[in-house]
């Protein structure tokens, strides 16, 4: 028998293809949703052992009311980090926006490279660079410190009429802004810290 000239034979083998097909498709979406999600597992994974890896570092000032000072950096933790291979810390400014900043006798890489806040590293000292602004790289191992000299800042060359008293005064109980950058092999942590300071 048939239905429309077409034997009951032929519409049986379409039916078989059709829900094959409609298997086969609903396998694949099955197979896409389940790598879906094993990457986000993955992923969350990944990002929950790089934030349990994440350095734990005590930064400290020692003499703040001299015109010389101490930044002490100690790797606390984690255990298993061992040593981490690569710390690099930097100086980083208040946030006001100086794009647009031109005063006479400056240049743009004057202003970029002038440390706006209260402490700066020495510069030349203990691998810093010539503006104070950050430091060269260096390895810590966990339960291990290493201190670094640090001075007030001063107003740049360009501040005619200001002296380093009123330039210090307008920093006067702002933060020391520093960031850390720590890298593990191929892990890579960046870390903003705030030191007090306190008028004095």
């Amino acid at each position: 028998m048939s239905t429309d000239g077409l034997p009951w034979e032929d519409i049986a083998t379409f039916s078989t293809a059709a829900l094959g097909a409609i298997a086969t498709v609903g396998a694949w979406l099955a197979a896409r949703r389940s790598a879906a999600t094993a990457e986000t597992l993955t992923r969350i994974e990944r990002d929950r052992r790089h934030e349990e890896r994440r350095p734990q570092l005590e930064l400290s000032m020692e003499n703040r009311f001299q015109d010389h000072s101490m930044l002490n950096v100690y790797l606390v933790g984690p255990d298993e980090l061992g040593v981490v291979e690569f710390v690099s810390i930097r100086v980083d400014d208040d946030d006001k926006d100086r794009s647009n900043l031109t005063p006479g006798g400056a240049t743009a890489e004057d202003i970029s490279n002038h440390v706006w806040g209260p402490f700066r590293f020495t510069p030349r000292v203990d691998e810093a660079d010539e503006h104070g602004r950050a430091l060269g790289s260096f390895a810590l191992r966990v339960g291990r410190g290493r201190p670094f000299q640090m001075e007030r800042t001063r107003p740049g060359h360009w501040m005619s009429g200001k002296t380093t008293e009123t330039w210090q005064d307008e920093y006067r109980g702002h933060p020391i802004r520093l960031v850390v950058t720590c890298r593990v092999g191929d892990e890579e942590w960046v870390l903003a810290r705030r030191l007090p300071n306190e008028p004095y």
